[in-house]
């Protein structure tokens, strides 16, 4: 399938090259001179140095991907096609964007007569290059056209229809939640070992968790890669950063008046983070960086 893509970070460029390996003919955009030029010399791939000549480039009932930071850029993105676009063309949303803007820019765009379709993507930047977790939500037809799409970024399995618009995003947006608890929990465990009186080697402990324990996980790969590049993380300070999904979780288990004591901690420690140095926050911190390639705080 024909398909553009705008939006050439860390998370869209392996999505394009992803695409492309699957025999996808992609023709790729982005606000970079240099990262619009770098993906054009990948065999296969077609660039558009503007929104216009990306659209002019597609044919048929045209599939533009956009992986842009989640905010008021996508609706800078989506005004700025709109104009290029026809009836039936669809625009897939495949970042982190809130499940209610996602709802209502798919109610904008059907008054276009444009179809709309959001999906939570997972798995960090080598999951966009080697296969992602997708959670799609839209209309059925939609999605059924789409379908090949997000089938073969994806893991055997790891790609799934889950409702009406904007319930990929809401997906996506729980899934995180759940990420910020998985992960705080990690952390403070390294933190109670860090404060011992015991000399350990916080890699090995984290290998050896991985071989067989209860809270084997991706996650424990990750931070233990983390402790064999910085042993006792030394180099980065204990700020935690986050998108936003965390507080949008927490907002909407309110809204719901569903308890969720565990997300809400965790983001409350995020913030905390933010007001001195912890070793918990260097492991949330190193574990952003290992799986989305999140910035650290250097010393």
């Amino acid at each position: 399938m024909q398909i553009g893509l705008i939006g050439l970070g860390k998370m869209g460029y392996n999505i394009a090259l992803n695409l492309n390996n699957h025999g996808h003919a992609v023709v790729a955009h982005d606000v970079s001179a240099e990262l619009t030029a770098s993906i054009g010399t990948v065999q296969g791939i077609e660039t558009g140095e503007t929104i216009e000549s990306l659209c002019r480039r597609l044919t048929g009932r045209r599939v533009i991907w956009l992986m842009v930071p989640a905010g008021p850029i996508v609706d800078d993105v989506i005004n700025s096609l709109v104009p290029h676009l026809a009836p039936g063309d669809i625009l897939i949303d495949g970042g982190n964007s809130n499940f209610k803007d996602s709802v209502r820019r798919y109610t904008a765009l059907k008054g276009k007569d444009i179809d709309f379709i959001d999906c939570g993507t997972s798995g960090g930047t080598s999951g966009a290059l080697n296969g992602a977790c997708t959670m799609v939500g839209g209309e059925p037809e939609v999605f059924a056209y789409c379908k090949a799409i997000f089938d073969d970024i994806s893991l055997p399995g790891g790609s799934l229809y889950v409702g009406g618009p904007g319930a990929g995003h809401f997906t996506k947006m729980v899934h995180n939640g759940i990420e910020y608890g998985m992960m705080q929990a990690i952390a403070e465990g390294f933190e109670v070992l860090e404060q011992s009186q015991y000399d350990v080697d916080f890699q090995k402990i984290a290998e050896l968790w991985n071989h067989g324990s209860v809270v084997r996980s991706w996650l424990m790969e990750l931070v233990a890669n983390a402790f064999s590049k910085d042993p006792n993380l030394d180099s980065i300070r204990g700020v935690m950063h986050s998108s936003g999904e965390g507080k949008w979780t927490l907002e909407t288990a309110l809204d719901l008046g569903v308890p969720t004591p565990v997300i809400a901690l965790s983001l409350m420690m995020r913030y905390r983070s933010q007001q001195a140095d912890t070793f918990s926050g260097k492991v949330v911190a190193a574990l952003r960086n290992e799986f989305g390639g999140h910035a650290v705080e250097r010393k």
